[in-house]
Parts: structure tokens; sequence; C-alpha cells
């Protein structure tokens, strides 16, 4: 895949991602959130792998999370999670379906539930050692993967204001351990990959500071439509045209969760406005888990990206691949 654009979807393995075990439903006619077992659905799992390979995606984004076994910390896993050797199955039919498996573990104190305890431990001996550990064995069940998302994104206070304890990391530690993470991931030769919406907010600290060595994924779910100064939204949307005017590396991150051609007009940004060279592929996140239910949506999601890509690069498909029409 060296010289190949990355066509990557995002699929869940974990769900722990957000809530407290406490965290009330979000509103009378929703079951609480939170969940002890992660749910995920092996039949829905299969199917999804099987469509992206018919859509010759090429990248698949695991959200690992609590969904193994750890040998380290057992303590960590969900009651149902998936044995090391059950997922490295798993992960030879997405290679023998031509797909790559790389994995995420989200290390943004707003999105930590799977770490258990851990999460309130965060930036203490005890945390790196925990998060070292789970590195390491992630990093060996994947066959030491070319990536590693360590995700990062969206630690404010205000993201976490219904959580028991709001954990933020300001400053030189925030850095501290987004590079003690991405050592960590570098040590089984995976490039650290992160959300970049940390620019949105700090951006002279970011242009400083973060290296060149880091994946980037700037990611907008709204419509590209309006993108003058004035809006709202104008940093989010801007930043994948900052990463690219100082030379990041990035894939930029779409998804339906807000507008349905999101995906097409992200694509169709990083092919009109962004440096060739330093775009590394797209990737779609649908932010639905892995359940039964969610198969459908699961599916159009994939299709929202492959359309895009018919649309915006149709030479990196194959010539007889049957079209569809846009």
């Amino acid at each position: 895949m060296k010289n190949e654009l990355y066509w990557g979807f995002m699929l869940k393995l974990s769900h722990h991602m957000w809530d407290d075990e406490t965290s009330p439903a979000a509103g009378w006619y929703m079951e609480p959130y939170y969940h002890e077992n992660n749910n995920t659905d092996i039949a829905t799992w299969d199917n999804t792998v099987r469509y992206l390979a018919e859509r010759r995606y090429n990248l698949v984004l695991v959200d690992v999370g609590d969904g193994v076994k750890y040998e380290s910390h057992p303590e960590i896993s969900s009651p149902d999670a998936w044995d090391k050797d059950f997922l490295k199955k798993k992960l030879d039919e997405m290679r023998a379906k031509g797909l790559t498996p790389v994995p995420k573990l989200n290390f943004s104190t707003c999105h930590d539930t799977w770490l258990k305890q851990y999460r309130r431990m965060v930036s203490t001996p005890t945390y790196y050692k925990v998060c070292a550990d789970v590195i390491r064995e992630v990093c060996e069940v994947f066959g030491n993967p070319p990536l590693f998302h360590l995700g990062f994104d969206e630690e404010i206070a205000d993201y976490q204001s219904h959580y028991d304890m709001c954990i933020v990391r300001n400053g030189d530690l925030w850095w501290h351990d987004l590079f003690f993470l991405a050592r960590e991931c570098e040590k089984y030769g995976a490039r650290p990959w992160i959300w970049s919406d940390y620019l949105w907010h700090h951006e002279e600290a970011f242009l400083k500071n973060m290296p060149k060595s880091i994946m980037q994924s700037n990611w907008y779910y709204g419509t590209l439509k309006d993108r003058s100064p004035e809006t709202q939204t104008y940093r989010e949307i801007h930043g994948y045209e900052l990463l690219d005017q100082h030379g990041y590396d990035q894939i930029p991150t779409g998804s339906t969760w807000n507008c349905i051609h999101n995906m097409s007009q992200t694509v169709g940004l990083g092919k009109d406005r962004l440096n060739p060279d330093l775009v590394k592929g797209y990737l779609i996140a649908p932010w639905r888990f892995t359940y039964a239910s969610e198969r459908f949506r699961l599916m159009d999601d994939a299709e929202r990206l492959f359309l895009a890509r018919q649309k915006w690069y149709p030479e990196t498909l194959p010539k007889d691949l049957p079209k569809i029409a846009y």
C-alpha cells in the first residue's frame, strides 16, 4: 500500500469511549447509554468487512478499546471481549480480502471509559505502564501495523460535564503524554495517528510542537458548502488546509453523522485544494456500533465513501467495477 491512497472505514469492536457507568439515559425514550458488554455482533462485523472488500476499501481502522482480552491487564477487558486468537483470525480474514487492519485506542480523557479505573490515574506512573502494556499487546495482535490511532480528540471540560470526573491535560502535560504514547507505537514500527482538533483551539502550540511524524486526521461532519471565515465552523473546516499549508501528512475524515453529503464534499475538498503528496487517503467514521440493528447503516456509510471515490478519484478504481450512479 506504499504508493496507494488509503480508503478507510472505522469499525468498532469496543463501544466504551464515552459515558461513565453511572451516566443516565439521554432522554425518557432511551435506555442507559453504558452497558457492561460491548455486544459486538460477529455477523454484522463479517458482513461489513465483506462489503468493504467489494467496494475496494483497503484500510479498516478497528476501534479496539476494551474489546480484546488483555493478558497484561485483564481487568480492563469487557466481559464479552474477544480473545486475542479470535481477533487475529478476524484480522487475517480482512487481509485475505485486501484490507489492512490498523488499531485505535483512544487515550483522550474524554473518550477513555475503556481504560476502566486507569482513566482516573492519568499521567501517573501506573497510567504510563498500563498504556505501554496495552499498546504493546495490540501491536502484537495486529502484527506490527503500519499505523496506530491514538485518538486524542475533544479533551475539553465542556464535553465531560456529565461525567463523574472531569480530567483535562493542559499545556506541556498534554504534549508530554502524546509524545510518550507516540514513542510507544513507534517501538513496534507503527506510525502514530491522531484526530487533529487540538489545532482548532491551540493553533500556535500545535504548529510549533506537532511533529510531522504523526499522521493527522482533521474531521468535520457537517456541510462544507459555506466555508467563510465568519461562520462558527470555519476553524474546523479550515483545519484541512492549515495542515496542508504547514506540510503535515493527513487522512481527511468525514461522516454521515450530521450530513449525508459530507463525505463527497470532504473528498472533493481534498482533491481540489490539498497537496496530493500530503493527502495519504480518506477515512469515513460512521460512529455506529457493530450491532445487527446497524447493519444497513454501516453498509450505507461504506457506500458514501465509495461513491465519493468514484466521483473524485475514478482512476483508483478498476475499470470493470460496476458503475453506480452518484
